[in-house]
């Protein structure tokens, strides 16, 4: 499923026009987005949690010629399923 199909079923689930599921959809993901950025968790009960993870910087090795190269630090976002997810998917 893409955004686009997910803007469908919002739309016909929620008996409004697919333009306006697909605006509800993206300020969803703003919200979302906006969040992590601010470095807050979003915590929906019964779906789950993201929340952003920082990684330290590393050491790599380039694979095609064995030189060492350095892997800067990043922040990435994380999803931990809650326990509705998990139950409505097992």
């Amino acid at each position: 499923m893409n955004k686009n199909d997910l803007a469908g079923v919002v739309a016909e689930r929620a008996g409004i026009t697919k333009s306006q599921a697909s605006a509800a959809v993206d300020a969803v993901f703003d919200a979302i987005t906006s969040a992590l950025k601010s470095g807050d968790d979003v915590r929906l009960v019964g779906f789950g949690t993201f929340a952003v993870s920082h990684r330290k910087a590393t050491k790599g090795r380039n694979p095609a010629t064995g030189a060492e190269i350095k892997i800067p630090a990043s922040n990435q976002a994380k999803f931990k399923p809650g326990k509705g997810l998990k139950d409505a998917i097992n």
